[in-house]
């Protein structure tokens, strides 16, 4: 009987990294993707940022997104929470459920004399599917929506202009439905949450799904991307 359960378990090990594969094995980076002009990020020298800036994303999974901008010069900090919700300091169970109205999301701390705000979101914008609602792969629920939540004006004008040109060179096979809305509060995730890539590399999801990415992005984003 403990035979025949164990291999019951390892079926259902193998088949979900099966499905993982499915679903997450062909991401591609979108190749031929528009950039900002100067003179659509120039503001008045007021709304110009000073010192370390944050930027809030959501693009699924943040154990995937954490990593991804890591791995970029100019990144100082990258959290792993949640925002956008109506739940104070909720759990990962919690807004697992969906009903917390919360996004997985990271928060970045940068430089932007080193990475501009604008660079950060084509990374967030190549790095995932944004034209899936509520769904990236395999992960299905408004907790994994594609959506940027902007610290300020000017953040907010810069990913609006940005989305409407990724539309307009068509990009993708279908519209955009990243959400952007206005930052309000951010809750850390769990320990167990944070750094994940970082100190579980060797585990199933990371070698399958996470790896795969990095070396994509890599091949994209060299120049940005610290030596690994």
């Amino acid at each position: 009987m403990r035979f025949k359960v164990m291999w019951v378990i390892l079926a259902t090990i193998i088949l979900g990294l099966c499905i993982t594969l499915f679903f997450r094995g062909s991401f591609t980076v979108p190749d031929q993707f528009p950039a900002l002009d100067p003179d659509e990020i120039v503001t008045d020298a007021a709304s110009l940022p000073s010192g370390l800036e944050q930027a809030t994303f959501g693009s699924g999974c943040f154990w995937c997104s954490e990593a991804v901008f890591q791995q970029l010069k100019g990144v100082q900090k990258v959290t792993s929470g949640y925002s956008g919700g109506s739940v104070k300091n909720p759990t990962y169970k919690q807004v697992c459920s969906g009903t917390t109205g919360h996004a997985e999301v990271v928060q970045i701390t940068f430089d932007p004399a080193v990475i501009s705000y604008p660079e950060l979101l084509e990374v967030f914008w190549r790095s995932h599917d944004p034209t899936t609602r509520n769904r990236q792969g395999d992960d299905v629920g408004t907790q994994y929506r594609s959506v940027v939540f902007y610290h300020s004006d000017r953040q907010h004008q810069l990913a609006e202009r940005y989305k409407q040109k990724i539309d307009v060179a068509e990009v993708f096979k279908s519209p955009l439905v990243t959400e952007i809305g206005p930052f309000t509060e951010f809750y850390p995730a769990e320990v167990g949450h944070q750094n994940y890539y970082a100190e579980n590399s060797r585990q199933p999801y990371c070698r399958i799904v996470i790896r795969p990415k990095l070396d994509k992005l890599q091949k994209v984003f060299g120049e940005k991307m610290r030596t690994q």
